[in-house]
């Protein structure tokens, strides 16, 4: 009788639990009982999306569930994001984005068209790796470097093009905080993928770009495009004779790329603190140590915090500039 009785209290209490919206922890601890999946929010192929099948890969073979990799590219990558801020808080449904994300949330929040509160309608899990930025132009670009571009440009004012992915990307940032900086006029191509503005860029229709590392290395090695700057807080080891734009004299462009996972805001903090442990493990495993290095990317697994503090300062630092850009 004794036994029943505490059974249907804590039945009672459990129930009492959710009602009231707390977490409930017995789902945290049984996680995961099913499926997991990775919403990336471009199409397959590209660095983001290999990055989440290996890290994928491994946290199904660890976590004992299938971990599917779900593209859901559109709109910079909003609607990708979209569907994960909307998505039951339960750690079945993840993010796996990249520096875009503070860029083009930014400039969709400032035209009023942005869906979701990214600060407030995510959680981090963890940066699973830094992949370095390059900036880029076509070998008929008279410049060493961007400093000698921003030099050569104010003095002889060419028509230079550059190219981005659309409003608010990065590349698109990049393109106006140069101009900003150093005071030179380049007219802005938009296109619908990173594959389209690479092949107008060694077409030489486009005259300045840039991507992920992964994307242009062997363009780069090959010469047929050529390596103005980086954009992260070190030198590439891939690329040491390529300066950082800090060295160059721009400090303003300076950020870490990253890929790295979020989950809806509200998920248990048990639930992203296990994703949180596969991930990290998940980016240090041999195999994949190996993959994302052939992808010049450096394995991190950072803490939870660290992903969405990075997410909020690149929010801020690039605030300013987008705004001033006025895009539509």
């Amino acid at each position: 009788m004794i036994k029943k009785e505490k059974l249907l209290g804590a039945a009672v209490c459990a129930v009492a639990l959710m009602a009231c919206g707390l977490p409930y922890t017995a789902a945290a601890q049984n996680y995961p009982a099913r499926p997991i999946r990775i919403v990336v929010p471009f199409p397959a192929g590209g660095t983001t999306d290999i990055v989440a099948r290996i890290v994928g890969q491994r946290m199904s073979e660890s976590m004992g569930q299938p971990v599917i990799v779900d593209n859901r590219g559109g709109a910079g990558g909003t609607l990708g994001a979209d569907l994960v801020a909307k998505a039951d808080p339960d750690g079945y449904t993840i993010l796996m984005h990249n520096i875009t994300f503070p860029l083009s949330s930014v400039a969709q929040a400032l035209a009023k068209r942005l869906p979701f509160d990214a600060e407030r309608d995510f959680a981090g899990v963890s940066i699973a790796v830094y992949v370095p930025f390059v900036i880029t132009a076509h070998p008929s670009v008279a410049a060493k470097d961007l400093r000698d571009l921003a030099a050569f440009m104010r003095k002889t004012k060419p028509q230079y093009n550059y190219g981005s992915t659309g409003p608010g990307s990065v590349m698109n940032v990049i393109g106006g905080t140069f101009k900003r900086d150093a005071k030179v006029d380049m007219q802005h191509g938009p296109f619908k993928g990173a594959a389209p503005l690479k092949q107008e860029l060694l077409s030489g229709r486009i005259h300045i770009g840039g991507d992920q590392l992964s994307s242009s290395l062997g363009e780069i090695r090959a010469g047929t495009l050529k390596a103005l700057a980086t954009n992260g807080s070190k030198r590439i080891a891939t690329l040491p004779d390529v300066p950082t734009v800090r060295e160059l004299g721009f400090a303003s462009l300076e950020f870490e790329g990253w890929n790295g996972l979020f989950a809806p805001a509200k998920t248990p903090a048990a639930v992203i603190a296990r994703l949180h442990k596969e991930v990290a493990a998940a980016v240090r495993h041999p195999d994949a140590v190996k993959r994302l290095n052939d992808l010049a990317a450096e394995p991190i697994g950072s803490s939870p915090d660290a992903q969405k503090t990075m997410l909020l300062q690149q929010m801020k630092q690039f605030r300013p500039v987008i705004s001033e850009m006025k895009l539509d």
